[in-house]
Formats: C-alpha cells, sequence, structure tokens
C-alpha cells in the first residue's frame, strides 16, 4: 500500500535538558530522529518529509544522508504549523494516498505499527495508535486534590494515519481559536472517523533527560548484533602496482582478477555480506557481467555498506588482515584504514588493517599470489 510520510522534527525539545535539540541527539550511535525515519523507509514510503527548524537543517541532512526518501522542509512556530508545512511540501502525492504524521522523539517506531495503521484506514479517515490509561489521574484544583475518572481515557500516541484529502481538507478548516494538540484532533473536528487500535508502550516520546537512559537502555534490546567474515585471493601477474583496501601501491606486479583485484576490499564486502545474510560479492557483482571487468573495488564495498545502511542497521567494526610476502603493508596501514572508513562512513577507530606473512610456506610464501580476510560486526534492528 503506498504511503508517505511526515516526520515532525523542529521543537526545541527543552524539557529534554541541556544540548542539541533532542531529535538530533543520539541513542545508541545514532540520531533519534534516524531510527523513525530509517524505519518509515525499510517499511515502504514513498516519501518521508522531515519538518526541521531551519538553523538545524544542515545537521538534519548530516544525520539522515544515504536515505534516498527523505526531503526536507522548515517548521513552522507550532507543532500545527509544522505538519502544515510537511503537507505543503508532498510532491505530487494524490489526494487519495496514505500519510503517516509522526514525532521523530519517538525512536522506537517497528514495522507492526505502520502495517495495522495502514490496515486502520480501509474503513475510517484516520488512525491513531493508543494506550488505555492504568494509572490512577489526580488533579491539583487550587490544593484540592480531585480524581478525575479515567475510564475511556487513551493515551494517544504516533504515527497518526490519515487520507492525505482528508487530512488537507481538514486542516483548511481549523479556525486555529483552540491549537491542536495532534492531526487526530484536527480530522475528528472536522467530521472525520478516527480509529483507535492499540498502541505501544515501547513507542513512548523522549521528553526529559530520564527518557534518555531509559531508550538507551531498551536500544539495546531493539539490536541484534551479527559478525560475518569474507576471504579472498589473487595470482600475482605483470604489472606495475597494486590495489589493496582501495590505495595504490607500486610494485613490479600486479594481482589478476576480473576487477582491480583488491583482496582487501573483496573479503570485506563479503564479510559485511555475510553478517547481513545477503550472499557473497560474486551474486551482486557476477565476474561473467563485462561491466565489472576492471572495475573499481570501492563500488562493491559501498554496495555492501548501503545494503546494511536500507536495512535500519549500522557498521559497528571492520578488521582486514593482508596476507602476503610483498609488498610491505606497514606504509600503507593508516591509508588503508582512511580509504576503508571513507567508503563505509565511519570512524578510524572502527576500522583495522594488519599484514602477516605464512614464513615462506604455501602460495602466498612462494609469492604466487596474495589473500585476505576480513572480518566485520553489524547491528540490526531486530
Amino acid at each position: 500500500m503506498s504511503f508517505s510520510a511526515i516526520v515532525v522534527a523542529a521543537g526545541s525539545g527543552l524539557r529534554a535538558g541541556p544540548g542539541a535539540p533532542k531529535t538530533w541527539r543520539l541513542l545508541a550511535r545514532r540520531p533519534v530522529a534516524r531510527w523513525s525515519v530509517e524505519a518509515l523507509a525499510a517499511a515502504g514510503a514513498r516519501e518521508i518529509l522531515v519538518i526541521v527548524a531551519p538553523e538545524m537543517r544542515l545537521e538534519a541532512e548530516t544525520a539522515l544522508q544515504g536515505l534516498s526518501a527523505v526531503k526536507f522542509a522548515s517548521g513552522g512556530a507550532t507543532r500545527a504549523a509544522s505538519v502544515q508545512a510537511g503537507l505543503a511540501a508532498l510532491s505530487a502525492a494524490p489526494e487519495g494516498e496514505i500519510v503517516l504524521v509522526h514525532d521523530a522523539a519517538r525512536p522506537f517506531l517497528s514495522a507492526s505499527h505502520i502495517s495495522r495503521l495502514l490496515a486502520a484506514l480501509d474503513h475510517a479517515d484516520g488512525a491513531v495508535l493508543a494506550l488505555p490509561l492504568a494509572d490512577t489521574l489526580k488533579r491539583d484544583d487550587s490544593g484540592h486534590l480531585a480524581t478525575p475518572d479515567r475510564e475511556g481515557l487513551w493515551r494517544a500516541q504516533t504515527p497518526q494515519a490519515f487520507n492525505l484529502g482528508a487530512l488537507r481538507r481538514a486542516y483548511a478548516a481549523w479556525d486555529f481559536e483552540t491549537e491542536p494538540t495532534d492531526d487526530a484532533q484536527v480530522v475528528a473536528g472536522f467530521g472525520g472517523r478516527v480509529a483507535l487500535i492499540p498502541g505501544d508502550p515501547l513507542l513512548f516520546k523522549l521528553t526529559y533527560p530520564e527518557d534518555f537512559a531509559m531508550a538507551e537502555h531498551l536500544a539495546g534490546a531493539a539490536r541484534q548484533v551479527r559478525t560475518g567474515q569474507g576471504f579472498d585471493a589473487h595470482r600475482w601477474g605483470p604489472g606495475d602496482s597494486v590495489w589493496l583496501c582501495g590505495v595504490r601501491i607500486d610494485h613490479d606486479q600486479s594481482l589478476i582478477g576480473h576487477s582491480d583485484a583488491d583482496a582487501g576490499l573483496h573479503a570485506l564486502t563479503d564479510a559485511l555480506l555475510g553478517a547481513l545474510g545477503a550472499g557473497d560479492i560474486g551474486e551482486h557483482f557476477p565476474p561473467t557481467d563485462p561491466q565489472w571487468r576492471g572495475a573499481s573495488s570501492d563500488r562493491f564495498l559501498a554496495h555492501a555498506g548501503a545494503l546494511i545502511s536500507e536495512r535500519g542497521g549500522a557498521i559497528l567494526n571492520v578488521d582486514v588482515t593482508l596476507i602476503c610476502e610483498r609488498p610491505k603493508i606497514r606504509p600503507y596501514r593508516d591509508a588503508m584504514r582512511a580509504r576503508l572508513a571513507e567508503i563505509l562512513g565511519l570512524s578510524a577507530d572502527q576500522v583495522s588493517v594488519k599484514a602477516t606473512t605464512t614464513e615462506g610456506m604455501g602460495f602466498t610464501g612462494r609469492q604466487e599470489g596474495l589473500a585476505a580476510q576480513a572480518i566485520a560486526t553489524i547491528e540490526l534492528p531486530r
């Protein structure tokens, strides 16, 4: 089912304490807003409009880089104004399309939440994830403590899903004498039918500093760590240079291969694909395909990194070992680490490159070829 999304991330988040606005702070090494945006992208959102404060635009673009469905629009003075800015910025969206409106400060969005919202719109103009109140309510009436009846009261969450045309018409009709607190209020106020569907306590909103401590704990439980390994070897042949881990080294021989024969990059690509459970390099870039003849292997590694990002994952660290008698690797090791970090968007301390010999034994010891092995650790959503 086709849908677009508006992610509201323009607030200052002052109640979350000092520092950057809460949606751009890190949660388990990723910006808070990226958690939700990746979930929406993975669920198949046609377009994701992220509403940001103008002064945070560059930071937002950096935080969400690599996500192709994302576009940006500037937010307004209120949440309702920001949602309206998103509705106006949706490109070529048919009136019958579904739009999800989500607060970026609710990071633990899942595919199940999204699918249940979409299904609910078969018989309603809007759908809201909501939780029944479990706690007793108290109200301080000028020093007199009252206990309101909680029967029939619900805690509304986001995303909230709507028929796009219905949401646009409802906002156009709202008089704004009262500022709406969510979009369901606007649609219901215009006479639209809004369905309540079971929410999820995990979909809580980061509001106060203590919420971040709880979210960090939950983020560990919401992620799975995977490890993959890769191995590659190439023969030596005529030439005057060799490519290893993305760095060109002058040498009296070259490695023979269909592409540039960069064994380090090939082994690492296979390690990442293995951790992802996505086959091997030959499946993605068949050696029988002439378009990859002589190709630069950094394209293969970047492809593997992009697949992990598309799954909402992150690379934790990579480690490559080059096995050869010559050339000497140590003078080029720092350059190799820097190049791998650049291709994968990692910091230098997440990348290791080592070298060893086999003390004259085997095909590498006889200098018939060079081998590389790699290991990579990634994390993915459960």
